[in-house]
């Protein structure tokens, strides 16, 4: 008995789905093809670009968008798009990246967009604006006290790598020779 075609379709969990590709230079935009006369656009990723970019999904009714990206090219569009109300789910590139046949930047927005609208992908963890916040503050304490110590241990090799040294004694400062003694007498060659 022959099934219908019905029956074997896959059911559509986010109608209004649009996938992104992010890259350095530019992002690739997909929708579904009933939205508009071209379903795929390029943007490049400076901030007006990208509010352009907000302004397209909402003229194509999407609410919903995944994107992938390997870098952190994807900050700056994943909060313009959340600031204007789409849903926006960043999808980990590995969970994404069994695109048939040839990888293109547009064969990987028009297969996220598939993803999506299947609901075949799940969002990165994203924390929120005060959490990642305090991240970023905490990273960069770590690296100050990594650039601290690293800046101690140069004054410590470069202090033991001078012939002379600053020496404290009853009456106050004095430089004193690394071949002498404190008593005054010297211990190297004369």
């Amino acid at each position: 008995m022959a099934q219908s075609n019905q029956s074997s379709a896959m059911p559509v969990i986010h109608q209004n789905a649009a996938g992104i590709d992010i890259g350095s230079q530019f992002h690739v935009v997909a929708v579904p093809p009933d939205r508009t006369d071209k379903p795929v656009r390029t943007f490049k990723s400076f901030t007006g670009e990208l509010h352009a970019m907000a302004k397209w999904l909402k003229k194509c009714r999407v609410d919903t968008i995944a994107m992938e990206s390997t870098g952190v090219y994807w900050i700056p569009a994943f909060e313009i798009l959340e600031s204007y109300g789409f849903e926006v789910f960043l999808v980990n590139a590995r969970a994404a990246k069994t695109v048939p046949g040839r990888k293109t930047d547009v064969n990987d927005a028009q297969w996220l967009q598939k993803l999506h609208q299947f609901g075949l992908l799940q969002a990165s963890f994203q924390p929120s604006q005060k959490i990642a916040g305090l991240r970023a503050y905490l990273r960069q304490r770590e690296k100050l006290l990594e650039y601290k110590a690293a800046h101690i241990q140069h004054m410590q090799k470069s202090h033991d790598a001078d012939e002379y040294s600053v020496t404290t004694c009853g009456n106050g400062r004095h430089w004193q020779n690394r071949a002498c003694d404190y008593s005054g007498n010297s211990s190297g060659p004369k």
